[in-house]
């Protein structure tokens, strides 16, 4: 049984989430709950969101199982749009502020 958990739009760039989501990927689930708690990024808030949400999807399609046979299966982290806005610089010149965003995925599974 696989359940799955989509976060869209997140505003952390994707590159700085995947240093994260390496970390946790083909853990069990409270090992990698705790991995996250334990470090210091935004990106592994934002990564336990969507990890909880995760488990949250599994108890409820079977609500017998327990959390130590999950294991995250697949991790996902992607390019989401990028916000574009200009900033202010000298002799009325403005540079673009590039805010990236990103999409993350996760499966977890009880299967092995």
């Amino acid at each position: 049984m696989e359940a799955t958990a989509h976060s869209k739009f997140i505003r952390v760039s994707a590159s700085k989430a995947r240093l994260v989501a390496n970390e946790i990927r083909g853990e069990e689930l409270p090992y990698a709950i705790e991995i996250l708690k334990a470090m210091p990024q935004k990106g592994a808030r934002l990564i336990l969101k969507t990890l909880y949400s995760a488990g949250a999807n599994a108890k409820y399609r079977k609500p017998d199982i327990i959390d130590n046979d999950l294991y995250v299966k697949k991790i996902v982290v992607d390019v989401g749009p990028t916000l574009k806005r200009y900033r202010a610089r000298a002799r009325g010149r403005g540079t673009r502020i590039r805010k990236r965003t990103s999409n993350i995925l996760i499966v977890l599974s009880d299967e092995n």
